[in-house]
């Protein structure tokens, strides 16, 4: 039976959002995140952009070493030859996703008349072909605004990347436009067509970017072929935001109708929730709404008194799932008295005793010395005080903090 695979655009697409932004370093950290709650895949940049370059290659760097890995890490240019060349000059990416726009309002609207859909296969092909010829092992070819796109013309666009070294498609439903009706007939036609892996890539418009997600998914499963759903943590992503990570696998896992009948890639660990969503909250600055799915405060609170007294005889009466399978506490710990942090302006001595609570030992006074140093450079990279995870990374792996953290104009 073909299987669900996530692919985790957050660093990708979210970083894209208006007013909204995160550093290197806290790009790193969703990576490592992502990896240990066995996602398949973080598109992690833009590898034909200059100031991505160092992040990237430390990224890769980590991968090779066996840190960042088994996910596979992905960057996204658009469909064109000078962005693929870039890339592959500027980065040892291996794995991408090239981006071009299908339907006829954007070929006109963003080309102004000066392209036509036989042009738009040209470059697509042109910059497929580059890529598989020049080292990249997995080719994702996008359609922007698939779901506005004429059938007949996406089919077409979608064999002849396949023709062109396409390992898979991702159908963008870039305004939201669909709904999950549309989606799954659309995306089954597609890869019946086709046969081809599809990936979908929803947006939150209209409010249904989780629903199209899985219904989009069940399409491609139908039609026997693998399918990739793009996520963001916390639904973070352009307007209105993209299909959430975790309402995406708690919806191919619990829903009624599709818990029996999509096979969601095994090694996704649903304990990793909580501490991956409440970091990302923190690198982007944006809480964690009330009412998220699953980690939300109020996801598992009750005050209704019917509510209450059927939850307590059994929390299946009003609880579709337990907070421990999403490794939320029962109970935080809030340090409510003297709190040391570490940044740009620590001494040694309030380090020494951040890296003692922390069990960090740092073994001699020129280590200590060389990781003091980086934790305030990483201070004023991420203008935060730095989480136990960042702290636990720059000791570990200094160089590729080091170069995660130089960005040269």
């Amino acid at each position: 039976m073909p299987k669900v695979f996530i692919i985790d655009v957050t660093n990708r697409d979210g970083v894209q959002t208006s007013r909204i932004g995160i550093s290197k370093l806290e790009k790193t950290i969703i990576n490592l995140l992502l990896n240990e709650m066995g996602i398949y895949q973080s598109e992690i940049g833009f590898p034909f952009s200059k100031s991505e370059v160092n992040y990237i290659n430390a990224n890769i760097e980590l991968s090779k070493m066996g840190v960042l890995e088994p996910i596979v890490l992905s960057g996204w240019c658009r469909a064109i030859v000078k962005d693929v060349e870039d890339s592959l000059r500027y980065t040892n990416i291996e794995h991408l996703n090239i981006s071009i726009s299908t339907s006829d309002i954007m070929i006109q609207g963003k080309f102004q008349g000066k392209k036509t859909r036989d042009d738009i296969l040209k470059m697509m092909t042109e910059a497929a072909e580059f890529a598989k010829k020049n080292g990249i092992k997995t080719l994702g070819v996008n359609a922007e605004d698939a779901s506005r796109s004429d059938m007949s013309f996406l089919i077409k666009f979608a064999k002849e990347a396949k023709n062109h070294g396409a390992d898979r498609i991702r159908y963008c439903d870039t305004l939201g436009y669909d709904d999950p009706f549309t989606i799954y007939e659309r995306v089954r036609t597609l890869a019946e067509e086709v046969k081809i892996p599809i990936e979908l890539h929803c947006h939150n418009d209209l409010g249904m970017a989780v629903a199209n997600s899985v219904a989009g998914a069940k399409g491609a499963i139908d039609a026997g072929v693998d399918a990739y759903i793009n996520t963001c943590i916390n639904g973070i992503g352009e307007r209105a935001g993209n299909a959430d990570l975790v309402s995406v696998i708690l919806a191919v896992k619990k829903a009624s109708s599709l818990k029996d009948k999509l096979e969601l890639d095994e090694r996704v660990d649903l304990s990793k929730a909580w501490k991956i969503c409440k970091y990302t909250s923190y690198a982007f600055g944006i809480p964690i709404p009330i009412n998220q799915v699953g980690v939300g405060a109020n996801a598992f609170a009750h005050e209704s008194g019917i509510h209450v007294d059927g939850t307590l005889k059994n929390r299946r009466n009003y609880e579709l799932y337990d907070y421990e399978e999403l490794g939320r506490p029962e109970q935080e710990i809030v340090e409510t008295g003297r709190v040391i942090t570490v940044g740009e302006y620590s001494g040694m001595k309030g380090f020494k005793t951040v890296c003692e609570r922390l069990k960090i030992n740092l073994n001699n006074e020129k280590r200590t010395q060389e990781i003091f140093e980086l934790v305030r450079y990483a201070n004023l990279h991420t203008q935060k005080p730095l989480t136990e995870y960042e702290l636990r990374f720059i000791v570990q792996y200094p160089e590729q903090a080091r170069k995660i953290m130089t960005v040269i104009p």
